[in-house]
């Protein structure tokens, strides 16, 4: 499991994953966030980390920093009934991050593919995306393509969700 950004970064660098790096003061809101990658053309994401009643299923859900995500809309899409957030000890053991760093980039510690991926439809028309290196003080910018090639790498199915509840 990797839980430091140097082992993180390693991991892409080692893939030949291209990045720009963006170092900032620890951020915990998508706001404190926007004030460090101000003229940056990427998606800001909001990365929600969900489970299932029973704490049996687990959910990455995605969007954007402008936006809020009505998990009662969201449960009938990823057909779990009552999601709610997940413990900070299950996202440590999954996704080997902490709250305030939840990250697409965690799926990378996800082996065992217990971590589902719900991207919302409309971010998803974006070219470029801002994901935390596992930690919060520090931004990535990457492509779509390149998110693409890490979720085949880290073997994560990109699923969709939208606004409207409809399932996808």
């Amino acid at each position: 499991m990797m839980t430091s950004e140097q082992e993180f970064l390693g991991f892409m660098n080692a893939n030949n994953f291209a990045y720009q790096r963006i170092e900032h003061p620890a951020v915990f809101t998508c706001a404190e966030a926007d004030l460090y990658h101000a003229g940056v053309t990427a998606v800001s994401t909001k990365n929600l980390f969900l489970c299932d009643k029973k704490g049996r299923r687990f959910f990455l859900a995605v969007t954007s920093c402008e936006k809020s995500v009505k998990l009662e809309s969201l449960s009938l899409q990823l057909n779990s009934p009552h999601l709610r957030f997940g413990s900070e000890e299950n996202l440590m053991r999954l996704l080997g991050v902490t709250r305030g760093s939840v990250t697409m980039m965690g799926l990378a510690n996800d082996t065992q593919h217990q971590v589902e991926l719900w991207v919302d439809e409309e971010i998803w028309k974006g070219e470029n995306f801002l994901c935390h290196p596992l930690v919060n003080t520090a931004t990535l910018v990457l492509s779509k393509a390149e998110l693409e090639r890490f979720f085949e790498l880290t073997g994560h199915t990109t699923h969709f969700f939208n606004e409207e509840g409809k399932r996808l």
